[in-house]
């Protein structure tokens, strides 16, 4: 676990295992999420690039009968 200091501008450094591992970029803009006490930084990707994400999902799903 790696620890990071918040500056007094409110800042934080990703340490750079974690920028490499997950292969971050300069500017890459992120959704920042609170969940109860922690903070989650989720990055943000193009549409573009999430084409084809679900191809050969299985699309049979069993429905009730009043859905269509």
């Amino acid at each position: 676990m790696e620890t990071v200091t918040l500056s007094p501008k409110f800042q934080i450094v990703i340490p750079k295992a974690i920028r490499e591992q997950l292969a971050l970029r300069p500017s890459q803009k992120f959704s920042v999420v609170r969940d109860g006490s922690r903070i989650q930084l989720v990055p943000l990707e193009p549409a573009r690039k999430l084409k084809g994400f679900l191809q050969g999902i299985d699309t049979t799903v069993a429905r009730e009968a009043d859905r269509l």
